[in-house]
């Protein structure tokens, strides 16, 4: 056992082979079981609402088309009222500003006549000149005032005509769409009907083929079936998988279908056994799809895959087959059995749970990896610590060796330096003698010589 640091939290633990394997199952049988179940649950919810929800999608169209009519409708009065509105005052503002032009222009002619009064004759003439021209506009603008009445009026007509055309609109509009919505409901009712007549005529086709067929050949078809269902879907869907007839018989047997596939590290995201059950109606011996579970599970255990699959259209009649995809891992470990329609959804099903573990697989891989480095790595500084071992302990006695002979040597230099200090001393003593020495201590105790030197100085 080993301590490995993991790479998230930063918390050591040991693992070994065992812990391992336990880990590798813990991921696979915890959350992948629980999200399978999930998906098989919607995916039967989801087939038994489909129809009702057709229904229900066209029902709302019809009320929305209808709800927006009904808004349509509602803002052209509302826009018709409006507008009438926006007429009255504007009448009614333009009658305002004639009542008070004419009243200016009576004031005018009050104070025309009042000036009239106070002016001369020719005055007075030039007033009622004046004054005729001033009356003759006022009869222009009331005949202006006339006319805009009478147009007003005629506006007024002529925008209720335009509602009155425009509500009819509308009216045929709706009828129109009614009729149309009920055709329409008519041809998706007749649509059903020749769906539900081509599905029944395809049932009764199937139905005679597989009389027709003996009972290997009914086998071939179902497979030749899923094959051709999972080739149509290969390239897009499952590029990576490998999908095949299972050949090897060694063991004693061979199922029908391998399914695998694995990620770009080579790590296998799934494996799947397949075996394909059809049957002739007119068998007389009936099989059912719990006779073939034994078998199959031995297949897949012998070709180490993690599924199995029955695809079966045995016991037609039995509803627990029928309503999709049943479980029966509580006879044998992770085996499924399908109706054919289901063979790209449990493909799917299970591959898309494996890719959520796959993240927990290549972590686990990954410690397995660092183990085995690590492992490595202690044999590699054992054999180091052995070899440096052995060269230390050579080195060592050479050493060792070495310090000997340097010790030898170095005695037997203090030896001859002690001989050489011993020879500097006596060469020391023999200098000092010589200095000692001189003639007189020479021919002291020598009479012979003390004459010849007493001679010689003579001489001199």
């Amino acid at each position: 056992m080993h301590e490995i640091i993991c790479p998230h939290c930063g918390k050591a633990f040991t693992i070994d082979e065992a812990g391992y394997a336990d880990i590798l199952n813990q991921v696979r049988n915890q959350a992948f079981h629980e999200e399978i179940h999930e998906k098989l649950e919607l995916a039967k919810k989801q087939h038994a609402s489909d129809l009702e929800l057709a229904l229900e999608r066209e029902k709302r169209s019809f009320d929305t088309e209808l709800t927006l009519k009904d808004k349509e409708i509602i803002e052209l009065r509302s826009l018709t009222q409006s507008v009438e509105k926006q007429k009255e005052l504007e009448i009614q503002q333009a009658l305002q500003d004639k009542d008070k032009e004419l009243a200016h222009y009576q004031h005018l002619v009050e104070s025309f006549e009042q000036e009239k009064k106070l002016l001369s004759q020719d005055a007075e003439k030039h007033l009622l000149n004046e004054i005729n021209i001033r009356e003759q506009r006022i009869l222009e603008l009331n005949a202006q005032n006339k006319n805009f009445e009478l147009e007003k009026q005629q506006e007024l007509e002529r925008l209720k005509h335009e509602n009155e055309r425009k509500v009819s609109e509308l009216n045929t509009q709706i009828q129109m769409q009614s009729k149309e919505n009920e055709l329409e409901k008519n041809a998706l009712k007749e649509h059903h009907d020749l769906t539900l007549r081509q599905k029944d005529e395809t049932i009764a086709f199937y139905k005679d083929f597989k009389a027709k067929q003996s009972t290997k050949m009914v086998g071939e078809s179902l497979e030749q079936h899923c094959e051709i269902e999972f080739n149509r879907y290969r390239m897009t869907a499952f590029p990576n998988a490998q999908f095949g007839k299972d050949n090897d018989a060694t063991s004693g047997s061979k199922g029908d279908y391998i399914y695998r596939e694995f990620d770009e590290h080579g790590n296998e995201i799934i494996s799947i056994m397949f075996e394909m059950k059809n049957e002739n109606d007119e068998t007389a011996t009936k099989k059912k799809n719990e006779h073939f579970f034994k078998e199959l599970d031995k297949d897949r255990r012998n070709k180490k895959c993690e599924y199995a699959i029955l695809v079966s259209m045995l016991e037609a009649d039995n509803e627990l087959y029928n309503d999709g995809i049943v479980d029966v891992s509580y006879m044998y470990e992770k085996m499924y059995v399908i109706r054919p329609q289901f063979f790209i959804p449990i493909i799917t099903l299970l591959r898309n749970a494996a890719l959520n573990s796959l993240q927990y697989k290549q972590e686990a891989a990954l410690m397995r990896a660092q183990n085995i480095d690590i492992t490595n790595f202690e044999e590699d500084l054992d054999t180091f610590k052995t070899s440096f071992a052995k060269n230390f302990e050579l080195a060592s006695r050479r050493f060792k060796t070495a310090i000997d002979e340097i010790d030898k040597t170095i005695t037997h230099l203090q030896k001859t330096k002690d001989a050489l200090l011993s020879s500097e001393n006596n060469l020391r003593l023999a200098n000092n003698k010589a200095e000692d020495l001189t003639v007189k201590k020479l021919v002291k105790n020598n009479p012979t010589m003390k004459e010849k030197f007493d001679e010689i100085h003579k001489d001199e």
